[in-house]
């Protein structure tokens, strides 16, 4: 069997007398480095990492406190244990060095089974510490693969209905990918800027937001191909029934919330679902909300959505360019949108024309 590696203390003191009988005392049950001065024991730290260090104050030039300073502001050596050793009890001096770190303080001269006993109870504290660390690293490394796994089914699930909706509304191809990377942007800017920063601390999981807003269109599935794949302008009472999709799809993801889904998922697309149609100044649907009547995330989608419709061809309509379609939203302001949203979209219109372009040459 191999012998079992010895833990290394470093024994820092400017007294050669002291150092000598200090190595003596520990020896027998550690790896002792026993160093002159405070830039000795720098020194050997660049390459030898210590289990514990006992640790003079009094010594000229760099003392005691002054290491302890140093040691704590690296992140090298600042989990590393260290007890002041001294010939100086003072209340004072000991309330110092614990308060800089210290995690013990024994006075000279001193009982070798003391000193002994009060180090080994401290590299025990520490292996605990570090077991505790690791069992904790672990867990939160599990947890973190188990909800990317959840995430990752669920992400899978919702784009799976939403390519269902897409499938029948062969009219806007690439519009659920597309309104996904514009509400990306938008919310990256967003929470950036730190604009309307406590409405975006309600969001519980942004993670969750970004795939729910596949779902904003779930209740077109509910309308009949005749008027959704139309080719030309609804009429008035057709478009009446297209515009109840934001409603049925409200109830088609609360149908789903019953049966147990991931509730914070649900409840993203639910909002986004049912209130991306809503305007700033009340003229929308389904609820007729106004201003900040509308969730801001309905207010962010309004914009994404309204930008991709712009964009894209229609069978009525070619697709609008991005300037043309940008100067729509920017007019919208205060009207259709929020103004306050405007003005990100306006910093970063060139950034959704760019995926507007990307995807009509993919398409």
């Amino acid at each position: 069997m191999p012998e079992k590696k010895r833990q290394t203390i470093m024994l820092v003191d400017d007294n050669q007398a002291n150092l000598n009988i200090g190595k003596t005392m520990l020896k027998g049950s550690f790896e002792v480095y026993a160093l002159p001065s405070a830039e000795r024991l720098f020194k050997f730290l660049e390459t030898v990492t210590p289990d514990l260090i006992l640790l003079d104050i009094a010594m000229p030039g760099m003392n005691g406190f002054d290491v302890m300073r140093i040691l704590k502001a690296d992140a090298r050596y600042t989990d590393i244990p260290v007890i002041f050793v001294t010939s100086k009890s003072e209340e004072m001096n000991e309330l110092e060095g614990l308060e800089l770190g210290a995690v013990d303080y024994v006075t000279k001269p001193f009982s070798a089974a003391i000193l002994l006993k009060r180090i080994e109870n401290h590299l025990l504290i520490q292996k605990q510490k570090a077991e505790l660390k690791r069992l904790n690293d672990n867990l939160i490394g599990m947890v973190k693969e188990q909800t990317s796994q959840i995430l990752g089914l669920h992400s899978s699930i919702i784009s799976i209905v939403a390519d269902l909706v897409e499938f029948r509304d062969v009219m806007t191809g690439g519009h659920v990918s597309r309104t996904q990377k514009y509400m990306e942007l938008l919310i990256g800017r967003l929470v950036e800027d730190g604009v309307y920063s406590e409405e975006v601390l309600l969001w519980e999981n942004m993670d969750y937001i970004i795939p729910s807003t596949q779902l904003h269109d779930l209740g077109k599935i509910f309308i009949s191909d005749a008027i959704l794949n139309k080719p030309g302008k609804l009429s008035a009472e057709e478009f009446d029934t297209m515009k109840t999709h934001a409603a049925k799809g409200v109830e088609a993801i609360r149908r789903m919330a019953a049966k147990g889904e991931n509730q914070l998922f649900l409840q993203y697309a639910e909002i986004i679902a049912g209130t991306h149609h809503e305007k700033w100044d009340g003229s929308g649907y389904p609820f007729g909300l106004k201003g900040l009547e509308i969730p801001l995330l309905g207010r962010l989608m309004a914009i994404a959505d309204v930008y991709d419709a712009l964009t894209s061809a229609r069978p009525y309509k070619e697709p609008f360019s991005a300037e043309k379609s940008a100067g729509i939203i920017i007019d919208g302001s205060a009207a259709h949108f929020d103004p306050v949203l405007v003005e990100i979209f306006r910093n970063i219109q060139d950034e959704f024309a760019v995926i507007a372009q990307e995807n009509r040459e993919d398409a």
